[in-house]
C-alpha cells in the first residue's frame, strides 16, 4: 500500500518577525534618545563651565591691573623736582571720569558704573618702556621720557560694536581715546577709606579736597558671562541678591587695595 503524503505545513513566521522588528526599532530609538540628551546634557555642563572660567578670568584680570595701578597712584621719585599736578586718585559714582587733567569731572553712564582716575610719575620699574625707552600709559602708549606723569582713566560700559561690556582705560599717551582691555566687565564699583574714617566712602561723598588723603580702594568688579538661556541667581557689587533675567551668569570680584604712596607699609 502506497503511503499518504501529509501536505507541508508552512511556517508562520512572519507575524514574530515583525514583532522583532518592532521591539528592535523602538530599543533603538530608547538608547539614541539617550545618547542625545546625554550629548546635549554634557554640552551644556561644557558651556556652562567654560563660561565660568571665562568670568572669572576677566575678573581676576580686571582687579589685577586697576589694582596695581591703584598701587602706584602718588608715586613721585625722590630726586624728582616737580610734584603731581593733581590729586593722586579721582573717582566718579556712577560715571567715568572725564574733564582736562588739571580740572577732572565726571560724566555720567548708563550702566551705573563708576569711574577712576589715577595718576603718578613713570619710571622703567612702574610702566612698559616704548621702543623708543618712553614711559607708557595703561594701552602702551608712550607718554614721554623718565619722570613724566602718567595720567590713566578706568570705566566700564558697553562696547559700540558688538554691545559686549568692556573694561576701558583712557591714558595720558592719547587722551581721548579710550580703549577695551577686558572683555565682560560690566560694572565698577568704587569705595574710598579717608586716614581714621569709620566706612569706606563713595567717590560722591568726598570733597575735591580730600581726594589727596585717601589711603586705600575697595574695589568691586562684576563681570557678565554667555547668553546660555539659564537662570541664575548672583551677589552685585553693592551685597544684594540679584536675579538675573537675560540668561546670563554673573559674578562679583573684590579687592581691598592700599594706595602704597599715601600709607606705606600696607599691603593688599
Amino acid at each position: 500500500m502506497k503511503r499518504a503524503i501529509r501536505p507541508k505545513r508552512r511556517r508562520m513566521t512572519g507575524g514574530h518577525t515583525l514583532l522583532e522588528f518592532t521591539i528592535a526599532v523602538a530599543l533603538s530609538l530608547v538608547v539614541m534618545a539617550g545618547a542625545l540628551a546625554a550629548y546635549r546634557s554634557q554640552r551644556q555642563a561644557f558651556a556652562w563651565s567654560t563660561d565660568a572660567a571665562r568670568i572669572h578670568e576677566a575678573g581676576v584680570n580686571a582687579l589685577m591691573l586697576i589694582g596695581e595701578q591703584i598701587q602706584m597712584a602718588g608715586f613721585v621719585s625722590a630726586d624728582a623736582s616737580d610734584g603731581l599736578a593733581g590729586p593722586p586718585l579721582f573717582g566718579c559714582a556712577g560715571g567715568r571720569v572725564a574733564g582736562t587733567d588739571a580740572n577732572p569731572s565726571c560724566e555720567a553712564l548708563s550702566n551705573r558704573s563708576d569711574g577712576l582716575a589715577l595718576r603718578y610719575q613713570g619710571d622703567g620699574e612702574s610702566t612698559w618702556l616704548s621702543a623708543n625707552g618712553q614711559i607708557t600709559d595703561c594701552l602702551g602708549q608712550a607718554v614721554g621720557a623718565n619722570g613724566s606723569e602718567v595720567l590713566n582713566r578706568f570705566h566700564a560700559k558697553a562696547s559700540s560694536s558688538t554691545g559686549e561690556p568692556e573694561l576701558y582705560c583712557e591714558g595720558s599717551g592719547k587722551v581721548g581715546t579710550a580703549q577695551p582691555l577686558v572683555e565682560g566687565v560690566e560694572r565698577l564699583r568704587l569705595r574710598y577709606w579717608l586716614a581714621g574714617a569709620a566706612q569706606a566712602l563713595d567717590a560722591s561723598a568726598l570733597a575735591r579736597e580730600q581726594w589727596n588723603s585717601v589711603i586705600a580702594v575697595d574695589l568691586c568688579v562684576l563681570v557678565r558671562g554667555a547668553p546660555l538661556a539659564r537662570r541664575t541667581r548672583y551677589v552685585d557689587c553693592d551685597g544684594a541678591s540679584v536675579a538675573a533675567t537675560d540668561g546670563r551668569a554673573r559674578q562679583a570680584f573684590w579687592r581691598h587695595v592700599a594706595v602704597r604712596n599715601v600709607l606705606s607699609g600696607s599691603s593688599s
